[in-house]
């Protein structure tokens, strides 16, 4: 009884530490962040109360929240086009060899090669300053992230039980829809996992070349004007929208899938 009592106890003692050290690690990471910055100017490097307030006013004051809600509306549409562009390239590729030849030996390393600042170049040459040609932006770097999950996810697809789910239905959909997507869903959800981190990385240099909006907009607006309190927080709040996302909406569908 003493040994099952302490076996139950340890991980929850474990993680009790393991919040203690990150958390210490936070604010000791704080405590000098405060103390290097009282002795430098605020434009060279702001201290975090300052920091913390300009970090509210991007969530709360109107004159903030609009470009940070233009950015989050961003990067969702982005993640949203590339996994469905990417899956449906996976699919067209899939089983026939013709295709699969264009699509992974001469699509896939093309995307995956091409530089994303040539991607943000092209589109400030090709498109007027504004939504369009930053989604265009974010889709075309996010699209190799979802083709190669989900490609990944078909070869290793169970064939004998998609033979088996064919021999009691013959509607192709419902096989595809019971046993297919759910065999995919893991490899599905890590490629937009990965690419909402990056979405959100690749938004700032697409905002920085052609937006009049947003967070990267504001970013480029404090370089200008040295403003680092704003310049700071807007990365915080990048930190915040993916931490945000990815446990509000990420984690629990992993978890859904993963009870099915």
């Amino acid at each position: 009884m003493r040994n099952s009592s302490r076996t139950a106890a340890d991980p929850a003692a474990a993680d009790w530490k393991a919040r203690l050290l990150g958390d210490g690690l936070i604010a000791a990471l704080l405590l000098g962040w405060w103390l290097m910055a009282r002795g430098l100017p605020e434009f060279v490097l702001p201290g975090p109360l300052a920091v913390g307030r300009r970090l509210v006013d991007l969530f709360v004051d109107p004159q903030f929240l609009g470009h940070t809600a233009i950015s989050t509306v961003r990067v969702v549409v982005s993640v949203l086009l590339a996994g469905l562009i990417g899956s449906a390239l996976a699919f067209l590729s899939h089983g026939a060899p013709a295709r699969e030849a264009i699509v992974q030996d001469r699509i896939k390393p093309v995307l995956n090669s091409f530089p994303s600042i040539g991607w943000a170049i092209l589109a400030a040459i090709w498109f007027d300053a504004g939504n369009f040609s930053v989604i265009f932006v974010e889709v075309a770097i996010l699209i190799p992230f979802c083709l190669v999950n989900v490609s990944e996810g078909l070869r290793a697809v169970d064939r004998e039980l998609l033979e088996m789910g064919r021999s009691f239905t013959r509607h192709r959909l419902r096989v595809w829809w019971r046993i297919t997507l759910p065999l995919l869903a893991p490899y599905l959800l890590a490629a937009i996992r990965i690419a909402y981190g990056i979405g959100w990385k690749i938004a700032l240099v697409s905002e920085l070349v052609g937006a009049p909006s947003g967070l990267g907009y504001l970013m480029l607006r404090a370089q200008t004007t040295a403003d680092s309190v704003t310049f700071l927080a807007t990365c915080f709040a990048i930190v915040l929208l993916f931490v945000a996302g990815e446990r509000l909406v990420i984690a629990p569908l992993e978890r859904r899938f993963a009870a099915r």
